[in-house]
């Protein structure tokens, strides 16, 4: 499964994405302007905005207004990675130097909530109220999901429903948001409007699981980060969670160890374990039955090119390596 594919039906509107990404990126700060310029340009899926595409092609949408709310949610989620770099004092994402690596944190912060104002600044112009509720509500979820991935660090107790929920606020909830914003668009009916949300949760779950995998399984050519950077940091992922679960317990406090020393006893005993106890097959499974759900859920979606795009989507979830 090739992004390719889906990234040429929509090239043209995420060309205008783009335009209204680097006319709401002006400031008379230059700092502003380096920082945010750096960020947006260092890579990345842009799934987000595509998915208010994508949602709004499949009910038909023809307006111009999806371009900014991309363009929004994007802000949004480039305004996260920011102040993640930040509370988590990482150096490289996407094989590149993080801004606060760059830029230093208070500056990765200041234009981190410039971003966000800048994103509410443009959602006031689509002058629509549902519009405003769905993403002011996504906005304050993720800060939840945040602190409670704070909150979890280090924690070797986190158990799988509280790791989920982390990942539900933190990670799909701006999913969830992106394909709601395309079927309020398209002037959805409530269900189907329900239905394309659930899918948005539910494929941020499963983008979410398969990182998580990476980091135990990836390689650094493709993903651009180090293995066991997550371990590294003391968060305790799906794949420790099962291992802790499943092994023995010398195995189990192999894990226990490392989650609470931020992976200082090494990260080779670690993987071994993972390996041993089939944690990643299993985190795998749990990611492959959350995109199956997703695609589900718009199953009984009239067959357009975008539905295709948005089921292979949840394909390409599970399957990529990066």
């Amino acid at each position: 499964m090739s992004i390719e594919r889906i990234r040429s039906l929509i090239a043209p509107d995420m060309g205008r994405v783009d335009t209204v990404i680097r006319e709401k990126l002006h400031s008379e700060v230059v700092l502003i302007r380096q920082v945010s310029e750096y960020i947006i340009n260092s890579g990345g899926k842009r799934l987000r905005p595509a998915l208010v595409i994508l949602s709004a092609g499949a009910f038909g949408y023809t307006g111009q207004y999806h371009y900014n709310l991309a363009a929004i949610v994007e802000f949004i989620h480039t305004a996260t990675l920011l102040h993640d770099d930040v509370v988590d004092a990482s150096e490289l994402r996407r094989s590149k130097a993080t801004a606060n690596a760059l830029f230093g944190n208070a500056a990765s912060v200041l234009v981190g909530d410039f971003l966000y104002s800048r994103a509410f600044q443009m959602m006031v112009e689509v002058d629509n109220m549902r519009v405003m509720r769905v993403l002011a509500d996504a906005t304050n979820t993720i800060a939840e999901g945040e602190v409670l991935q704070l909150l979890n660090v280090r924690d070797p107790d986190v158990d799988e429903e509280n790791y989920l929920r982390v990942i539900r606020y933190k990670t799909a909830k701006l999913f969830e948001a992106a394909t709601r914003l395309g079927a309020i668009l398209g002037n959805a009916s409530p269900a189907e409007e329900e239905a394309m949300a659930v899918y948005g949760m539910h494929l941020g779950t499963a983008f979410q699981l398969t990182d998580d995998m990476l980091d135990y399984s990836g390689d650094y050519q493709e993903t651009g980060k180090n293995l066991g950077d997550d371990l590294a940091e003391g968060k305790p992922t799906l794949p420790l969670i099962y291992a802790m679960k499943t092994g023995s317990g010398a195995q189990a406090q192999i894990i226990r160890s490392a989650i609470e020393r931020g992976g200082e006893g090494g990260f080779q005993p670690v993987l071994e374990v993972i390996q041993q106890t089939g944690a990643l097959d299993y985190a795998r499974q749990r990611a492959q039955a959350e995109s199956e759900t997703a695609s589900n859920m718009i199953s009984s979606l009239p067959d357009s090119d975008y539905k295709q795009c948005l089921l292979d989507l949840s394909t390409f979830a599970v399957a990529r390596n990066h």
